[in-house]
């Protein structure tokens, strides 16, 4: 990893967000890079932000959460937090060239996973998209 720069996506559990930014930034960015997501308190992929991911064509089914603190020996070109309690409460010592905060409502609401809860995944989903896009661009062209 050493090798390579890296972009760290950061969100409260590395379950929604943060892994959908990982997959979107995999799929826009051309450069080489490592792209990583990361937790405060990890738990697992959550089905729907699968489900919304592989609607479009992205699948991040294989993805595992994983804990900000295994990163923070790596000094990052950039680190991203999506969310705002991950702003607020990121380890200080986590190292980063660019530091970029994204301010995505959190789609998860209860611990019932259904059909029902699918629009505010979409439109955290498209979100990102927008950002990771414009940001990808920007990377791809040296602008950033």
């Amino acid at each position: 990893m050493k090798d390579k720069n890296t972009i760290l996506f950061i969100c409260t559990g590395n379950s929604c967000r943060s892994q959908m930014a990982e997959g979107f930034m995999r799929k826009y960015i051309k450069k080489d890079f490592h792209i990583l997501s990361a937790g405060l308190k990890p738990s697992k992929v959550n089905p729907l932000a699968v489900k919304v991911m592989n609607e479009n064509g992205i699948d991040i089914s294989f993805h595992k959460s994983n804990h900000v603190k295994e990163y923070i020996h790596i000094n990052h070109e950039y680190v991203i937090t999506v969310c705002d309690n991950a702003k607020e409460t990121c380890p200080g010592e986590l190292k980063g060239n660019n530091h970029i905060h994204w301010s995505v409502p959190d789609p998860y609401i209860d611990d019932k996973n259904n059909d029902a809860h699918l629009p505010r995944y979409r439109s955290a989903r498209d979100l990102l998209e927008f950002n990771i896009k414009d940001l990808a661009q920007k990377i791809n062209q040296g602008e950033q």
